[in-house]
């Protein structure tokens, strides 16, 4: 990767200095990374094995966990390790690649999310025709026009940080490397390309989050017409997806809509996203989900028999 910089390597500064604070930084999040990537691995081996989950919805929810564990991946391993580290030095290029993974991922989920809201609209709002419309072979073109997108929109971020020159502070107050932390270090005037950060990564999140809430009050308002069995049934699905909208897109919203300024709650604010969307997810789909729930049960039946 060409460094436009004198600076080679940059030091995280963390979540905190304290050495207490550090192993409960490493206990806690140890524990949270764990458990995000048994849930999502389980919700994959379950959709991928159970022949109950094959519409459309579970076909996303494979890749919106999928993600998730790739998402948590690029951040927590780092963060676990460098809790128990006195100095946290991420080389140049592992920072820009770290900038990367959180943008693609994110990104992704972003598609994800849009595309299951679009599953639970035509399902709910045109039944009659949502087996023509959600055809295997759609599913896998949306799923590949999103790897393309987040692609394309993870290359964007590298591509104007790259060009910024660092000519000599190297402190990231921060546990992980991202855009805003980065600008603040640049030896030369930002506004330009925070301005282009936040009409590219702040205006993906805010349309994407408008879009949603607009199809899902679509969606609850077209509730009123169906049966109280069926609009149970449609609620439970829904809330479980606006839930996870909410808490995916509001600290996604507050990161990339402002201008390059750190605020004390930043770090809590990335952890939420970074560590906590995708520990939450897995629960969320599960705990609220019957039918997810009911092929796990068979699933874990048919392997203990098997055994």
């Amino acid at each position: 990767m060409p460094n436009n910089s004198s600076v080679t390597i940059f030091i995280l500064l963390g979540l905190t200095q304290d050495p207490q604070k550090q192993n409960l930084v490493f206990f806690i999040f140890l524990v949270f990374y764990g458990s995000t990537v048994v849930g999502n691995t389980l919700i994959m081996v379950t959709i991928k094995f159970s022949r109950t989950l094959g519409s459309p919805m579970y076909f996303f929810l494979f890749y919106l966990s999928l993600v998730d564990f790739c998402f948590s991946t690029s951040i927590a391993p780092r963060l676990i390790v460098d809790s128990l580290s006195t100095k946290k030095i991420i080389s140049y290029n592992e920072c820009m690649t770290q900038v990367f993974a959180l943008h693609l991922f994110g990104c992704m989920e972003i598609f994800i999310l849009i595309f299951m809201a679009a599953d639970r609209y035509i399902a709910i709002c045109k039944p009659l025709r949502y087996s023509a419309i959600m055809r295997r072979q759609v599913c896998v073109t949306l799923t590949v026009f999103a790897w393309t997108g987040s692609f394309i929109h993870a290359s964007s971020q590298i591509v104007l940080l790259v060009k910024l020159p660092f000519c000599g502070p190297n402190l990231i107050d921060h546990y992980c490397c991202d855009v805003q932390p980065l600008l603040k270090l640049a030896c030369t005037d930002t506004y330009m390309v925070n301005l282009m950060i936040v009409s590219n990564s702040g205006a993906l999140c805010s349309c994407s989050f408008l879009i949603l809430m607009i199809s899902y009050f679509v969606i609850l308002h077209s509730l009123r017409n169906h049966s109280a069995e069926g609009r149970k049934k449609a609620l439970s699905t829904c809330s479980s997806h606006i839930l996870v909208v909410i808490i995916s897109f509001v600290p996604c919203i507050f990161m990339y809509t402002r201008p390059p300024t750190t605020y004390s709650v930043d770090k809590m604010v990335t952890v939420f996203y970074t560590i906590g969307t995708p520990f939450l997810n897995p629960l969320i789909y599960t705990l609220r989900n019957a039918e997810v729930k009911n092929a796990m049960r068979k699933l874990w039946n048919v392997k203990t028999m098997t055994n």
